[in-house]
């Protein structure tokens, strides 16, 4: 996310109008790639934050150099020790992030996420979730927790071309992960203006930017925004994981992804400037060109070989 903020109100202190809703794209073309995740059925906010501590607790309690901790699951079998054991430090520092904005911002409506079905987000999603199950298991007694909210608060800046991939994947994990997801077309400055003059008691965001992206080579783990930016915190939990590490978590916690991952796209914007990633391509059977998939790619500074911008 961009790297400023100001107030969002206008000269004269009304906040801005909010802008014309965001064009739906190819209804067809979204309801068939919905097809791809049938099984990422509704669930409650207490349920999917429950199942992501579960499958954060199993990736932390792994052992890298063990045997029988490969054996427990496809994905460890791919991943390197030395990787995996990365993993898990970012996993306990990214949680200590969490968990301090969440005691600084300690109502529901005073946080949101930045989600836009991209790898980096969803780290930063079942991170979230898994940060807010623990802190009602640290609670003493059952009944002193705090109840869940109904659903937890995002927002999705949308491409100007976007990918009917990617909008099924936000539409299903929306209901999977209960997100309560706002949506506002490009640009970015005015939307999230708008989200904000929306939803005003939101004062902090989480945001899955990391140190190799546009802008974030001097972002720490809380930056307010500042300039004409609209005036909020943003929090960064994975600012500091590479690219192995966004991929190592997210195929260790066995979840599902936006396919258009296993396709070769390393990182993803729209239709009109984004390519699978020229680094990962090979030769097909019959000679044709294919690419890898995106969790094959190694160098952080080969991850935006396919974005135009």
């Amino acid at each position: 996310m961009p790297h400023s903020a100001t107030s969002a109100a206008t000269h004269n202190g009304a906040p801005p109008p909010l802008p014309e809703p965001a064009p739906a794209p190819a209804k067809m073309a979204v309801a068939a790639a919905l097809d791809r995740h049938s099984s990422m059925h509704a669930r409650t906010l207490q349920q999917a934050a429950e199942d992501c501590n579960r499958r954060v607790n199993a990736l932390l309690a792994l052992d890298p150099d063990s045997a029988a901790a490969k054996s427990t699951t496809t994905t460890t079998t791919t991943t390197p020790p030395h990787v995996l054991r990365a993993v898990q430090s970012r996993v306990r520092d990214a949680l200590a992030v969490i968990d301090d904005a969440l005691a600084r911002y300690p109502s529901p409506d005073s946080l949101s996420l930045s989600y836009n079905g991209g790898k980096d987000c969803l780290v930063l999603l079942l991170l979230l979730l898994a940060a807010l199950a623990r802190r009602r298991q640290a609670t003493s007694t059952a009944a002193a927790a705090a109840p869940y909210p109904a659903t937890l608060q995002a927002v999705y800046i949308l491409a100007r071309h976007p990918f009917a991939e990617v909008d099924a994947f936000v539409e299903a994990s929306c209901a999977h992960y209960a997100l309560d997801l706002a949506r506002f077309p490009a640009p970015m400055k005015p939307a999230l203006a708008a989200y904000l003059a929306a939803r005003p008691a939101v004062e902090a965001v989480f945001v899955g930017t990391r140190r190799t992206d546009p802008h974030g080579e001097n972002l720490t783990s809380f930056d307010l925004t500042d300039g004409d930016w609209p005036r909020f915190m943003r929090v960064h939990p994975v600012v500091d994981w590479h690219y192995t590490e966004i991929w190592g978590f997210i195929r260790a916690m066995e979840v599902e992804y936006c396919p258009l991952y296993d396709q070769g796209y390393t990182s993803l914007g729209g239709t009109n400037d984004t390519l699978p990633n020229p680094a990962l391509k090979k030769e097909g059977a019959g000679g044709e060109v294919v690419h890898r998939p995106a969790y094959e790619l190694v160098e952080d500074d080969e991850e935006r070989l396919g974005r135009d911008r």
